[in-house]
């Protein structure tokens, strides 16, 4: 390989400047919503709504160089506000579910929108993937970055405890892409944020009528256990992932075991132990595209990881360019708390913040082609 080059097939050591630049995107209400373009010196390019802090864009090159937006989304606001599927969105209070919608802390019992049949989804009906974020761009030595903050009010969807909460991304000069979630409290309360990127490495093509499927994908899962639902939402069960369809510790196309997994409709939508020590940045995932050869690996200090097949992607949202997201055209990998950690003794202590301390939540993902 010649000096300078990368798999990608461009300089990776050019020295053209990375940039930050902020458009209209619309407006919910009172509040202005803005779209940020961060590009680092090599050309990859991150778009951010302040709607959601959502990730709207993010272009990276195949092995032969040629870029492509690799994360399902729409054009326009519109699609955003009408469309329900948490599109690159910041999860929160509490990602994922809680069984029944209701949970105790320090001896009060609460009650939460019950927004997936009996349990309580993504923070609620009007969860943080729903809010207007506050932006503060810069740029910094590791490469361009945007700061969203968002305070949500003490009772907000009925949680306790007024919370200042922050997600920051980071395109990094070196080809990776930092998210970094983090909040505080003014009372006992419980948070589980989450990135919820639908990926599709063989890119989108607006000239496409549909979205590419992403089951011939090749993933691994660092996890030598994922915690079954009873019958959707995990009660405390570690269950080993050997000779069972989810087993991704080594490479392996999603599509493989779909139909073994038991879902109606079929797929995954489950989490994973992450292996390692908590708290710790370690690895998680790696996922493939062959024919592009376009990887992404990612770490993550959280405890566990819900992939996610999109399953309930009907084709019906018109999405970038018009065209349309069938079953399965992205997937997801939010590192996160266990789902339901709160009502599991045992995890608990992965989701209760108090005043005086942080929730740090951080992901790394690097890409590459081969």
């Amino acid at each position: 390989m010649p000096t300078g080059a990368s798999v990608w097939g461009f300089d990776m050591n050019a020295t053209s400047g990375s940039s930050i630049a902020c458009e209209a995107f619309g407006q919910v209400g009172a509040d202005r919503v803005q779209l940020y373009t961060l590009k680092n010196r090599h050309g990859l390019r991150l778009s951010v709504a302040t709607y959601g802090a959502a990730v709207t864009q993010l272009f990276v090159p195949d092995r032969a160089g040629r870029l492509a937006d690799v994360v399902l989304g729409f054009d326009d606001l519109r699609g955003y506000l009408e469309h329900t599927e948490f599109f690159g969105a910041t999860v929160g209070r509490v990602a994922n579910r809680i069984r029944g919608g209701v949970f105790e802390l320090e001896g009060q019992r609460y009650e939460l929108a019950r927004t997936d049949g009996p349990d309580h989804l993504h923070g609620g009906s009007r969860g943080w993937d729903k809010v207007v974020w506050r932006p503060e761009p810069k740029e910094t030595p590791r490469g361009p970055s945007l700061e969203l903050h968002y305070t949500s009010a003490d009772g907000e969807e009925g949680y306790p405890g007024r919370v200042d909460a922050t997600t920051r991304y980071t395109l990094g000069h070196d080809g990776s892409l930092t998210i970094e979630m983090r909040a505080r409290t003014e009372t006992p309360t419980i948070v589980n944020m989450a990135n919820h990127i639908y990926w599709n490495l063989a890119g989108l093509e607006p000239s496409r009528a549909e979205a590419p499927s992403a089951l011939d994908h090749e993933l691994v899962l660092d996890a030598e256990f994922y915690t079954p639902g009873d019958p959707v939402v995990p009660v405390g069960e570690l269950v080993r992932v050997a000779g069972t369809p989810f087993d991704f510790r080594s490479p392996k196309a999603i599509g493989k075991d779909l139909a073994r997994v038991g879902n109606d409709p079929a797929g995954y939508d489950h989490n994973w132990v992450v292996g390692g020590v908590p708290g710790a940045l370690r690895p998680v995932a790696r996922l493939r595209h062959p024919a592009s050869g376009r990887t992404l690996s990612l770490e993550a200090d959280a405890p566990g990881v819900q992939f996610y097949s999109g399953n309930f992607l009907e084709g019906n949202q018109p999405g970038k360019g018009g065209q349309r997201y069938g079953k399965h055209s992205g997937v997801c990998l939010e590192t996160q708390a266990f789902p339901n950690s709160i009502n599991v003794p045992e995890w608990e202590g992965q989701v209760v913040l108090l005043p005086g301390q942080e929730y740090k939540h951080v992901m790394v993902i690097r890409f590459s082609a081969d």
